[in-house]
């Protein structure tokens, strides 16, 4: 089977739920690389580029017809802070759609995935570049229209890149989702947009019925939902997110675990279960996945049951 022409992302989703991967950085981590670096993950697009091939791969055997690349905390300010310039950080971005295709090309050459498979070109929030867990906090002190001109550069190479879909993921702040579906506009590229959520709230405290509602009335934007939460936020946004826009939802939290900014470490006890998924996808949610902490075999439990 070829991966070169699926059906459009859009189709995909509306025939039927579609299985996200889950962690990357942890299934980095698992295989010995050491992501301690402000770059997180994206070191490994210059250094390291087979590894995330691998990662990928993983989670595309294991069932996700989705993988999300490793651009998340990679943007034009964070390489020029390691003295990378514009136009190899360009093509560092670019690299990161480019390697999950290979990913899907690979287990789709080797029979050891089911296709089609889809490349989704992650975007995180301002806070993820400042590597400080600000993303988990919202309220940089900036506009919407400084956070707009921050965004919209490297989401104008990712979606020259060609992925299925633009990941607008991780989002804290509604101020910082207005921002992202205007540097959204025009780019010819679908997306979906997530926030990081606790209760019913965004991080930076707002209501996430008013948050949702933002992405409404944007085309661009064909889902909307949470990740990087604890899996019970989740179950509390799924029915808020379906009944606020009318869209898709699109659900993927991490293990349950919280993240430490400063030791740089997880702490906690794992909650995520893939059971919770029929409920799920019952109050709307048609991607769904896994975010930090969540590896292949949560990942193959979740497609399984998806397929049951």
């Amino acid at each position: 089977m070829s991966v070169s022409s699926p059906p459009s992302f859009a189709a995909a989703l509306a025939a039927g739920p579609l299985v996200l991967d889950g962690g990357l950085s942890n299934q980095l981590e698992s295989a010995g690389h050491d992501l301690s670096d402000a770059l997180w993950s994206a070191r490994l697009l210059a250094e390291e580029p087979a590894a995330v091939v691998a990662a990928h791969r993983a989670y595309y055997e294991a069932g996700a017809r989705v993988a999300i690349t490793a651009s998340y905390q990679a943007t034009f300010e964070g390489f020029a802070a390691r003295g990378i310039g514009a136009a190899e950080a360009a093509g560092l971005l670019r690299r990161s759609v480019e390697l999950a295709r290979e990913a899907a090309r690979q287990a789709t050459t080797a029979g050891t995935a089911t296709g089609p498979l889809y490349v989704a070109a992650s975007a995180g929030p301002y806070g993820a570049m400042l590597a400080d867990g600000s993303e988990y906090r919202g309220r940089y002190g900036l506009s919407v229209a400084e956070l707009e001109r921050f965004h919209r550069p490297r989401l104008e190479v990712l979606a020259a890149a060609g992925p299925d879909v633009l990941a607008l993921e991780t989002v804290p702040d509604a101020d910082e989702a207005r921002a992202l579906l205007r540097a959204v506009r025009g780019l010819g590229v679908p997306a979906w947009l997530s926030f990081s959520a606790a209760g019913e709230r965004t991080r930076a405290g707002q209501p996430l019925a008013e948050a949702f509602a933002l992405a409404a009335d944007v085309p661009e934007v064909i889902a909307v939902g949470v990740n990087c939460c604890t899996p019970h936020d989740a179950d509390l946004a799924v029915a808020v997110a379906a009944r606020t826009t009318g869209k898709p939802v699109v659900v993927y939290p991490n293990s349950g675990e919280s993240w430490d900014a400063r030791a740089r470490a997880w702490c906690g006890t794992p909650a995520f279960d893939a059971d919770r998924v029929a409920a799920w996808t019952a109050g709307g949610a048609r991607l769904v996945g896994g975010c930090c902490r969540v590896g292949p075999d949560a990942v193959a439990a979740l497609a399984g049951l998806l397929a049951g």
